[in-house]
């Protein structure tokens, strides 16, 4: 796995205790792993999940995908600066080209990515052998490591079994919230026997658990740990947020001092909260919740 110096991680990360009344008073224990803190630009499952993904890339360009907001075309870009490698962006929506670039890809555009602008109909292709092929053409990358959009493939789920390897001892049910499923797939394989993983999803349309199934299959040859999904919490959409959202998430970071970012670690929290209150948890249960990311711009 490449790890020099710009990518040195704080691992394992922290592990915090919380005391919050909405849980105590349940007789539940809260946790936060803290794995917004391995990497200051390389945030949390973005670098369990780009590492070994970047050992196979081997020096060769990057090529991967996401939308216009997208955490995982930030983070890529941000590891191919401090590592000398190029990389390319394939973006959702061509609309977007000519248009100035929002602050999340000028991010990726001052850290040397190449963007490359396609419709929403090919962008749905993507992983189509034909389709795939000719976006390598047009980009002038054929001999290019290919990343799915948000980084989840076999060597992505294989480097997060160690965040569940890192929560052995613990807690009783480890919570995550998913957006391609890479990181609970990984997380569940991880964890020790008789501990469960679970799922909040980010996005709506109930077929992530399919996704986690596939996801492991390639990564372990057969399904591994235990694992659920809770498809509750998504406000409708990804990056869809309510103001009910907001107000939970400032008063839980005036609580505990713990900035908490909007599309994916604020929706985790207020799940367990939810869950917590409708008894899911038993009391004596502890429950670790996985800080994935911090609000943007901060984040890499």
């Amino acid at each position: 796995m490449i790890a020099p110096w710009s990518l040195a991680a704080r691992l394992p990360s922290p592990v915090e205790v919380v005391d919050d009344r909405r849980f105590s008073r349940h007789g539940v224990r809260l946790l936060l792993k803290r794995d917004d803190l391995i990497h200051p630009e390389l945030i949390g499952n973005k670098w369990r999940k780009l590492a070994p993904n970047l050992a196979a890339a081997a020096g060769r360009t990057i090529v991967t995908f996401g939308g216009a907001y997208s955490n995982h075309l930030r983070a890529t870009a941000a590891a191919g600066r401090l590592l000398g490698l190029p990389t390319i962006g394939v973006v959702r929506g061509e609309e977007l080209a000519d248009r100035p670039l929002n602050p999340s890809l000028a991010r990726c555009a001052a850290d040397g990515m190449r963007l490359h602008f396609i419709d929403r109909s090919t962008y749905r292709e993507k992983t189509d052998p034909r389709t795939l092929a000719a976006l390598l053409r047009a980009t002038g990358a054929e001999d290019a490591h290919v990343v799915p959009e948000g980084g989840s493939n076999a060597e992505a789920v294989r480097g997060c079994r160690a965040l569940g390897e890192e929560l052995r001892g613990h807690a009783d049910v480890v919570a995550v919230a998913c957006g391609t499923g890479g990181t609970l797939a990984g997380l569940a394989a991880g964890l020790a026997p008789g501990r469960r993983a679970l799922g909040i999803p980010v996005l709506k349309g109930g077929f992530l658990a399919a996704e986690v199934r596939a996801l492991q299959e390639r990564a372990f040859g057969t399904p591994q740990g235990s694992w659920s999904l809770d498809d509750r919490f998504h406000c409708g959409g990804y990056a869809r947020t309510t103001p009910e959202l907001h107000a939970f998430a400032e008063d839980f970071e005036q609580r505990h001092g713990l900035p908490v970012e909007r599309i994916y670690v604020a929706k985790l929290l207020y799940g367990l909260v939810a869950l917590a209150d409708e008894g899911a948890f038993p009391p004596g249960t502890t429950v670790a919740a996985v800080v994935t990311g911090r609000p943007f711009p901060e984040a890499g």
